[in-house]
């Protein structure tokens, strides 16, 4: 953790009662805030507003609203998915592929995608709001190398039966570069100024990674592997959970600047925490488990400009006419035993007005784990203590849309542009992957809340208005680019308050978020966070496994 990483956690004043000094402190600290508040000026700021996440009808929900729909608005139908995010819509495809028609996906926003859904209103290129890349997976992951062959992303296969990625999915060159003390730099490692003990620090960390890429149980099974319920479980890799990852670099002596730097943003880039705050074994997977064998780099990066909304997009096109968007699940009540249970779920318009319900045998329930404590009748009543152990990291997300180019010293602008000395993630160019290297352009800033308590992260999150977090993002990205106001012509904000799962120490091996994955009465379980991790890759492995489990079911009775 950085100063400024520090500063902003301590900050527990409303952002709408701060000045603009007190509100730059809290969340990009001291010496930006000084630095950006010398002019007398006031400060120009775009249009723009806050879109997305219905986090008021989420808290209604939360809150106790239940509603009963009339009689004649029952209807029957054999399965109902609750959440059209990544889990939610895989979970679709494989039914649909099963040859089962008769399932209904509900989905309270009035778009599909959870956090890997986009924008699409501009006129320069699509653009992300949440995840933006696929890492190309290995040829074991054999379900989402079938997407990706519907997808006509891939070209066939190499001599080793690996896919190969054709060339314009691939991420674009150059793809990652670091701005430091006024200058960018090539690559997210900063080897500019490093010494002789960065260097040997650097190697002796690679040959860590190495050691576990090549690391395999008496089974044969990776240490880290996506998705990750492939992966071992021996005693000597599950006891990596029981530590932060800053302690296992402590004990390994890695106290170079560069690369605690380099680790710490993997994991606020992977997982919204600190390295002091992320399991060890979550911070060597970063590195590990995308590396085919050892001494390679990691897997190429899969991307679009709307980053993983293109695989959003495919999926919904698939089952788009089972998809009710707009219309949230308030209340899952499982119904008789045996043979003869099934499962009725109410349903509420997101405007609060219509109330429609299903009587269904089964229900996959791919929505974010901590909310099956609201919705399904019997843990409302007495949840398993196992739903307590879901933690969710908060994120703002900010979309800037650019009349030009602003001017870069050092390395050009690049896919991923990470800022060194900031709490934030940077920004990525959606204009980068068409080859558009000139002209209008939007930028996507991703800043992770990393609090020690979510719900103070939440809190600060959402007390934030659109003002406060335009200011954020372009008094912070203003350190590179003096221009950028000037520039931006529009900037809109997400606020993420569930964005992700926290796989803090102690969670990923407890043996809760395994619990949570085995079936209650006629609820099936499918969302990222029972990996502990979020990624593509296990929101879409939960959604294949549930749509599985419950197809069995149904085949037996």
């Amino acid at each position: 953790m950085n100063d400024n990483q520090g500063k902003s956690k301590k900050a527990k004043v409303k952002a709408s009662s701060l000045s603009r000094r007190e509100l730059l402190a809290a969340f990009l600290g001291v010496p930006v805030a000084l630095a950006a508040c010398r002019s007398s000026a006031a400060p120009r700021f775009p249009e723009g507003r806050i879109v997305g996440a219905s986090d008021a009808f989420g808290h209604r929900l939360r809150d106790g609203q239940r509603v009963e729909p009339p009689a004649d608005a029952w209807q029957h139908v054999n399965v109902v998915i609750v959440g059209g995010g990544i889990a939610g819509l895989t979970a679709a495809w494989r039914l649909l592929k099963a040859g089962e028609e008769d399932f209904i996906v509900l989905e309270l926003e009035p778009v599909p995608g959870g956090t890997s859904q986009s924008g699409s209103d501009s006129s320069i290129v699509p653009y992300p709001w949440g995840a933006h890349y696929l890492p190309a997976p290995m040829k074991e992951n054999a379900a989402l190398v079938e997407l990706l062959d519907e997808m006509n992303v891939l070209e066939g296969r190499d001599a080793d039966g690996e896919p190969i990625v054709a060339e314009q999915f691939l991420c674009r060159d150059p793809e990652e570069r670091v701005f430091y003390k006024g200058r960018w730099y090539e690559g997210l490692y900063l080897h500019a100024g490093q010494n002789a003990v960065d260097v040997a620090q650097l190697a002796a960390f690679n040959r860590e990674v190495d050691g576990w890429a090549a690391w395999r149980d008496r089974r044969g099974r990776r240490a880290f592997s996506i998705p990750i319920v492939t992966g071992s479980d021996d005693a000597e890799v599950t006891a990596l959970d029981r530590i932060t990852m800053d302690e296992w670099m402590k004990e390994r002596g890695f106290n170079s600047p560069r690369l605690r730097w380099l680790v710490d943003y993997a994991c606020r880039d992977d997982y919204g925490l600190t390295v002091e705050q992320t399991s060890a074994w979550a911070g060597l997977f970063y590195f590990a488990s995308r590396m085919r064998v050892p001494g390679d780099e990691a897997q190429s990066l899969i991307t679009w400009p709307e980053g993983n909304g293109h695989l959003v997009a495919h999926l919904y096109h698939k089952a788009r006419t089972k998809v009710r968007l707009g219309l949230a699940a308030s209340e899952i009540i499982p119904t008789g035993e045996g043979n003869g249970a099934s499962v009725d779920v109410v349903a509420l318009s997101s405007d609060g007005r219509n109330a429609v319900g299903f009587h269904a045998q089964k229900v996959i329930f791919a929505a974010p784990h901590f909310l099956t404590k609201y919705l399904i009748r019997p843990y409302r009543e007495s949840a398993p203590p196992d739903v307590a152990e879901f933690q969710y990291g908060a994120w703002m997300v900010a979309n800037l849309f650019l009349k030009d180019r602003p001017a870069s010293v050092g390395f050009p602008l690049a896919w991923d542009n990470v800022l060194y000395e900031s709490p934030s993630l940077g920004y990525v160019a959606a204009t980068h992957q068409r080859g558009l290297d000139r002209g209008p352009t939007v930028f996507t800033y991703y800043y992770p809340l990393c609090d020690d308590d979510p719900r103070a992260a939440r809190q600060r999150l959402l007390e934030a208005d659109w003002k406060s977090w335009a200011d954020v993002a372009l008094t912070d990205l203003s350190r590179a680019h003096r221009e950028i106001r000037s520039l931006t012509e529009r900037l809109d904000v997400m606020r993420w308050g569930h964005a992700m799962i926290r796989p803090r120490p102690n969670f990923i091996w407890s043996g809760a978020r395994r619990r949570a994955v085995e079936p209650f009465r006629s609820i099936h379980f499918a969302h990222t966070d029972l990996s502990g991790i979020a990624l593509f890759e296990e929101a879409f492995d939960h959604g294949i496994r549930a749509a599985e489990e419950v197809s069995a079911a149904m085949a037996k009775n």
